[in-house]
C-alpha cells in the first residue's frame, strides 16, 4: 500500500480559495493555487490522500470506542463514563469529541472535499494509461465515490437520515438543507459504492496498494446493507417521534433488506480475492500467536481496506493502551464484562459459579482471549531498565501479594508493577486488572517510539460475520453455521451447533469477541437495539490477590474474582446522537433526533 503521506496545507488551501473569486498570480513554490492543483494529477492525487487521511479510526489518536461500549474502561474516564450513562445532550456530545471520533462538521467537510473533486473532475487532464486494469480517472473518481459513501456511512450510522449534499459549497451558498430519511440515505450510499466497484480495480498495487479496491467498495456495501436491515431501523422504539422516516424504515419489506444484505457479502466472497489468514490451523500451531500476527503484520490475505502507517504519523494506540510498568498509559483497558464473554477451549460458557473454572479462569480459554487481552500472570516484552528489577519473568502483573513481615509480625501487601500502585506511573494504570493486547507490539518501547501496526477498517472476517447473520435473519441456518464455523476453525474452537434464538446469540457473541477493539461494538449494540443490556449493568473489573497462607506463606496461585465497578445506565435516546445546537441553529430546517 502506498503510505499516504498527505499535503494537509494543499486541502486548506483549496478550503480556502475554492471560496474567493480572485487569486495570486504567483505560484510559489510553497503554495499551490486552485487552478494548478487541478490542472496536476499528481496534486489531485494528494487531494484524495487528505481525504484518506480522515477516515475515523483510533490508533493514531490512541483511544478507542470501546470505551464508550462494554469493551473497555478509559482511564480519563469522567467523559467516557458520562457518554456510558446517556449523559449527552445538543450542548455536548461529552466522551463523543475527542479526535478520534469524526464529528457532524468533520465529516461534512470530508464530503465536501469529495464534492469538490466531483466538481471539477472535467478539468483533470488526466492520461489514458492503465494501472491495474483502470485508467487514472476511473481509479480517482471510484476512490472518491468510495470515501464520500464511508462518510455518509458514518454519518447515517450515528445519526440516522442526515442532509444528503453533492455540491461544494462556497460561503454565498444557501446552506439550508433538510435531513434526507433514512431510506433515501442507504440508497444513496449503495448507489455510490454500486458506481465506486464498477471505477475500481480489483488490486490495488505497487505504490497504490492500500487505496480502496472493488472489494472494499463491496465490503462497505455489505455492512451498510446489514445496518439497515437490522433491528434499530426497523422496529418502532420512538412512537411518538414525528419524523420516523428519519431514523428507520417506514414500510414492511424487512425481509427483502436480509435478503440484498446477504447478497452484499456474498457478492465479497464469491470475488475470490480474500481469504482468512491461517485459517487451517495444524494441532502443533500456536493459534493465539497466528491471531496476533493478523494485527501486527504489514499485510494479511485477509485484508479489505486497511490504512498504514509510518513513524512520522504518529500512531498512539501503543502508548495510550501499554500496561504502566512498561511506561504505558493503561487506556483502553478491557472490562471484565468482555473477559467473560470469551468462551472456555471446549466452547462452554465461561462461568464464575463454576470452581474448576473459577479457580483459573485465565486457563483453557478460546484461544482469542489470549491474542485481545492482557491478564495477570500473561507474558509480555521485556521490562524497561527501571522495572527489569521487579520482575525478571517479564509477566503482566496486575494482582498483589500478601506477605509476612515476621520483623513487624504483621502482613504486608505489594502491589505488582502493572496495578495502579505500582512504583512505575501509578497514575497509569488500568482500572479493570486487564490491558489491551490486540495492536499492542511488544518489541515497540511505547514510551518513545510511535509503532506503525497497520489499521484495518475492513476484514474478511467481517464479511463472513455479516453473511452468517443475514442467513440467521433468513432461517437459512446451516448456510450460517457453515461460515461461522470457518472462523472457529481458525481459532481453533469447536464448531457452533445450535438452532433458533440460541444460534443468533451464539453468533452474537462469536461477533463480539472475533471483532473485539474492531470498532464494531459500539454499532452493534445500537442497531441491535440491546442497549439496556450492554448499559443497564453494572461492570466488572478482575480482583487478583496472592493470599497469605496459615503458615505464612504467601499462595503462588492467584485468587481471581470479577467485582463491581462502575454503575452505567441507558435511556433509548442514545441510540442515536444528538445534533448539536451549533449545527441547528446554522440550518434551521434541521429535526432533532428523539428525546433530545
Amino acid at each position: 500500500m502506498k503510505k499516504i503521506f498527505l499535503s494537509i496545507f494543499i486541502v486548506n488551501c483549496l478550503v480556502y480559495t475554492s471560496c474567493k473569486q480572485d487569486f495570486l498570480n504567483t505560484d510559489p513554490s510553497t503554495e499551490f493555487s486552485e487552478l494548478a492543483v487541478w490542472s496536476d494529477p499528481s496534486l489531485v492525487e494528494t487531494f484524495i490522500n487528505q481525504v484518506y487521511f480522515r477516515l475515523d479510526e483510533p490508533l493514531t489518536d490512541g483511544r478507542f470506542k470501546a470505551n464508550i461500549v462494554d469493551e473497555a474502561h478509559y482511564r480519563g474516564n469522567a467523559n467516557s463514563l458520562n457518554f456510558n450513562r446517556s449523559i449527552q445532550s445538543p450542548d455536548g456530545l461529552l466522551g463523543w469529541t475527542v479526535s478520534r471520533y469524526r464529528s457532524w462538521a468533520d465529516l461534512y467537510k470530508s464530503i465536501r472535499f469529495c464534492n469538490l473533486y466531483f466538481s471539477k473532475v472535467d478539468e483533470i487532464p488526466f492520461k489514458d494509461n492503465l494501472i491495474d486494469g483502470k485508467s487514472l480517472k476511473d481509479r480517482m473518481t471510484g476512490e472518491m465515490h468510495f470515501l464520500r459513501a464511508y462518510n455518509y456511512f458514518m454519518l447515517v450510522s450515528t445519526y440516522g437520515g442526515v442532509p444528503i449534499i453533492e455540491d461544494p459549497y462556497i460561503l454565498t451558498d444557501e446552506f439550508l438543507k433538510e435531513r434526507s430519511s433514512f431510506e433515501d440515505c442507504i440508497n444513496f450510499i449503495v448507489n455510490e459504492l454500486d458506481k465506486a466497484a464498477e471505477l475500481l480495480p480489483l488490486v490495488q498495487s505497487g505504490v497504490n496498494d492500500g487505496r480502496s479496491t472493488k472489494g472494499a467498495a463491496l465490503a462497505l456495501k455489505s455492512r451498510t446493507l446489514l445496518y439497515a436491515a437490522s433491528d434499530l431501523y426497523n422496529t418502532n422504539i420512538f412512537a411518538s417521534y414525528e419524523k420516523p422516516e428519519l431514523i428507520r424504515y417506514t414500510d414492511n419489506s424487512r425481509t427483502e433488506r436480509w435478503k440484498r444484505a446477504k447478497d452484499a457479502a456474498k457478492a465479497v466472497i464469491d470475488l475470490g480475492q480474500y481469504q482468512l489468514y491461517k485459517d487451517n490451523p495444524g494441532v502443533t500451531e500456536n493459534i493465539p500467536q497466528n491471531l496476533t500476527e493478523i494485527f501486527l503484520n504489514k499485510k494479511t490475505v485477509e485484508d479489505i481496506f486497511i490504512k498504514y502507517f509510518t513513524i512520522p504519523m504518529g500512531q498512539r494506540a501503543g502508548l495510550y493502551s501499554s500496561p504502566n510498568g512498561y511506561h504505558g498509559w493503561g487506556t483502553n483497558a478491557p472490562l471484565g464484562d468482555l473477559v467473560d464473554d470469551f468462551e472456555m477451549i471446549n466452547g462452554d460458557k465461561f462461568d464464575w459459579s463454576n470452581p474448576t473454572m473459577s479457580a483459573k479462569p485465565y486457563e483453557n480459554r478460546d484461544p482469542r482471549f489470549y491474542s485481545t487481552i492482557l491478564f495477570n500472570g500473561a507474558s509480555w516484552g521485556v521490562r524497561p531498565d527501571d522495572a527489569k528489577g521487579l520482575d525478571s519473568e517479564n509477566k503482566i502483573q496486575t494482582g498483589s501479594w500478601e506477605r509476612w513481615n515476621s520483623t513487624a509480625n504483621r502482613m504486608e501487601v505489594f502491589y505488582g508493577v502493572d496495578t495502579r500502585k505500582s512504583s512505575i506511573e501509578d497514575w497509569n494504570g488500568s482500572y479493570t486488572g486487564y490491558y489491551l493486547r490486540k495492536y499492542i507490539d511488544p518489541n515497540n518501547n511505547a514510551q518513545y517510539v510511535n509503532q506503525t501496526v497497520t489499521w484495518r477498517f475492513i476484514r474478511y472476517a467481517e464479511i463472513l460475520l455479516n453473511y452468517a447473520e443475514a442467513c440467521i435473519e433468513l432461517g437459512e441456518e446451516a448456510e450460517a453455521k457453515v461460515y461461522l464455523n470457518k472462523l472457529r476453525k481458525r481459532a481453533g474452537m469447536p464448531d457452533i451447533t445450535d438452532l433458533g434464538n440460541s444460534l443468533k446469540q451464539r453468533y452474537r457473541n462469536e461477533r463480539r469477541v472475533e471483532l473485539a477493539f474492531e470498532e464494531h461494538r459500539f454499532f452493534d449494540v445500537r442497531r441491535w437495539a440491546i442497549g439496556e443490556q450492554a448499559y443497564n449493568k453494572t461492570t466488572k473489573i478482575a480482583e487478583v490477590i496472592y493470599k497469605l497462607n496459615l503458615d505464612q506463606t504467601t499462595a503462588t496461585v492467584p485468587t481471581i474474582r470479577h467485582i463491581n465497578f462502575e454503575n452505567y445506565a441507558w435511556h433509548n435516546k442514545s441510540y442515536f446522537l444528538p445534533i448539536l445546537r451549533d449545527e441547528l441553529n446554522k440550518n434551521s430546517l434541521l429535526i432533532q433526533n428523539p428525546e433530545y
